[in-house]
């Protein structure tokens, strides 16, 4: 059997009395490109951040490549990118493009400087900044400071992305052109957990769909997801999902 590369098994997890997560467990497989969706206040962006140890849940454990999440260390092979990152941007701080891109590193055996050099180039080209490296993070548009910071969870050639709503605040065209690499790093090999509203990335990119409201409500393959009428109460609106082949 194969070894899931995220592992959440039996997690449940409050802020002080106000239960968040109760009892959740699934599997991320290698390849995987999952949406994690979901009403406000389902715990979504709770669960991502206990993946990346963040939180401490309360009852359950969590393992990462096989490994129990207490005693992971390679974190380079985990990127993530947390909700409404672009509004961190510091305004009195003068980071670069390369200075942000860089701090992905963090913890990441080097060999050199000029190794490091390389990953954050090749990480700014993969997200279509090249020659940007230079400029001030704050001087950039919301898309492009998006870009910048899913280039820094690439510094470190991850195996895993995670991602928190990315696009919040980023107009339409930016965020088809996200998704669209979003989908392109999929099918070269990367595994991807992304929390959305976006029902359109759902449709178009991902493999499989977690449901989560509070509990895990579904799992399973997007084909699947589709042909369940009783999703539509964890649907925005009058979206829908449409069955898509791969």
């Amino acid at each position: 059997m194969r070894t899931p590369v995220i592992e959440v098994e039996g997690v449940s997890f409050a802020y002080e009395e106000e239960l968040i997560l109760e009892e959740v467990s699934l599997r991320l497989f290698a390849g995987d490109f999952c949406a994690l969706i979901g009403p406000n206040g389902s715990g979504k962006s709770t669960l991502l951040k206990i993946m990346v140890g963040l939180l401490s849940p309360r009852r359950g454990r969590v393992k990462l490549f096989g490994r129990e999440l207490p005693e992971f260390r390679e974190w380079w092979r985990i990127g993530y990118v947390p909700q409404k990152v672009t509004a961190l941007v510091d305004r009195v701080l003068p980071l670069t493009v390369f200075e942000t891109v860089a701090l992905g590193l963090v913890g990441k055996p080097l060999s050199s400087g000029s190794e490091r050099r390389e990953l954050v180039l090749s990480a700014l080209e993969r997200v279509g900044l090249s020659g940007y490296e230079g400029r001030l993070l704050r001087e950039l548009s919301g898309g492009q400071q998006q870009r910048v910071f899913l280039a820094r969870a690439l510094a470190g050639r991850p195996e895993v992305l995670l991602l928190d709503e990315p696009t919040t605040g980023v107009d339409f065209a930016a965020q088809e052109r996200f998704y669209e690499l979003l989908g392109s790093l999929n099918r070269e090999g990367l595994t991807i957990l992304i929390v959305t509203h976006d029902i359109a990335v759902v449709d178009r990119h991902v493999r499989q769909v977690a449901c989560l409201n509070r509990r895990l409500v579904f799992h399973g393959e997007h084909e699947e997801f589709c042909r369940k009428p009783e999703v539509c109460a964890f649907l925005p609106g009058d979206h829908h999902l449409v069955g898509h082949r791969h």
